[in-house]
């Protein structure tokens, strides 16, 4: 079996094509793998270096001189991003996912694939594209409450539609869409809380709040943490996920000093660190309470683990629609970043940190939302799809 993984640009996409991935890998073992995604390639490689079963060699992984340093073979093509307004770059665009479709149809006759995957990034559009031209099946998985634009155009050629929500069924044909909760990758479930303690250089009886500012990081989720840091590092210690290039405490005089492995910060319990790749299930496992943004791929991750979550949604974006939902569920604590003020997000904190009961209610009601087998469903309609 050979499988198609196309997806990339942010990290949205990729992770719940490594989740399907590995499930796929681990009830067929010699399933060979391509991943497509973007011409730079990031963060995608990032992403999938420490995965070694992707398709080693061959005349169609050569097309594109992909790094060795991505863990396995990697394919870059030009694709153009699908914009629901008007802007100039909408006509560069078009010719991008053009050539992309043609890079695409290459690709492809070369590799032979019997299934592509995508999972609802622009990368898939020239893809799937190419691969019905090919007669070549696809399935596409549909993350957030609100339907991309791309699974959208796509669901016309795809043969199979999941969906990590119930209400998202509504969204496409009911012929071939199937509800199977948001796949999530297993080394999620492999965290260590005294791990965690050494690594991030914790106390042991202190509570841990954990900050995610998002894969690329959240620039006024971060300034509102790193303004408030003198209040909350009085009854928790925190540790930040800032994002890649985003990690600006210093401009902080309380905050200022080394970060998470270059010594002690004079600022008492609290560590950032701008990207982490397995060591975040070491995170998870220590976290008494999580802010984190609504992206589907992390809150999933909370969900089937069961954290005690505050989502700060991105303003005006489709993240507010996964926090709408979230909140229906009485699943995590819900702030609205523009009427956010610093007292506010202090109290929040601090009552669900002293207020076990509330954890424990939100962290079972967190668990009912992601079904833990959401990768295995999705391989059972793969299957389908391929050995006919």
């Amino acid at each position: 079996m050979k499988i198609v993984l196309a997806g990339g640009g942010s990290g949205g996409p990729v992770a719940p094509l490594l989740a399907i991935a590995e499930a796929i890998k681990k009830n067929n073992p010699e399933a060979k793998f391509l991943f497509i995604g973007t011409k730079k390639g990031e963060p995608e490689k990032e992403m999938i270096k420490n995965y070694n079963f992707f398709a080693k060699g061959g005349s169609a992984v050569r097309l594109s001189s992909p790094s060795k340093s991505s863990g396995g073979d990697f394919v870059g093509i030009f694709c153009g991003k699908l914009r629901r307004y008007l802007s100039w770059q909408n006509f560069l665009d078009i010719f991008k996912t053009k050539l992309g479709f043609f890079q695409s149809l290459f690709i492809l006759i070369k590799f032979k694939p019997d299934l592509i995957i995508g999972a609802g990034g622009y990368v898939s559009v020239p893809v799937v594209l190419a691969g019905w031209f090919l007669k070549i099946p696809s399935l596409i998985h549909q993350q957030d409450i609100l339907p991309t634009l791309s699974n959208k155009i796509l669901s016309i050629f795809a043969k199979k539609i999941t969906v990590s929500f119930g209400p998202s069924l509504k969204d496409f044909p009911k012929n071939k869409t199937i509800f199977t909760g948001h796949p999530v990758r297993q080394f999620i479930f492999s965290g260590d809380r005294e791990r965690a303690i050494k690594l991030f250089n914790l106390e042991k009886e202190k509570p841990v709040l954990v900050v995610l500012g998002g894969g690329t990081g959240a620039v006024s989720l971060n300034n509102l943490i790193w303004q408030n840091l003198g209040e909350l590092t009085k009854f928790c210690q925190v540790v930040h996920l800032t994002g890649k290039g985003k990690n600006q405490v210093t401009s902080y005089p309380a905050a200022a000093g080394p970060r998470l492995g270059g010594g002690q910060s004079p600022v008492t319990s609290y560590q950032a660190v701008e990207f982490l790749t397995k060591e975040i299930s070491d995170l998870f496992a220590v976290a008494d309470v999580v802010i984190s943004r609504a992206g589907i791929n992390v809150l999933a991750e909370l969900a089937v683990l069961g954290k005690a979550t505050i989502i700060i949604p991105i303003p005006d974006s489709h993240q507010e629609a996964n926090a709408r939902y979230f909140r229906e569920k009485n699943a995590a604590v819900i702030l609205n970043q523009k009427k956010l003020t610093s007292e506010t997000l202090i109290n929040e904190i601090k009552e669900l940190i002293n207020n076990k009961e509330k954890r424990n209610q939100l962290s079972e009601n967190i668990k009912k939302i992601v079904p833990p087998d959401a990768s295995e469903k999705i391989v059972k309609e793969i299957f389908k799809l391929v050995i006919r």
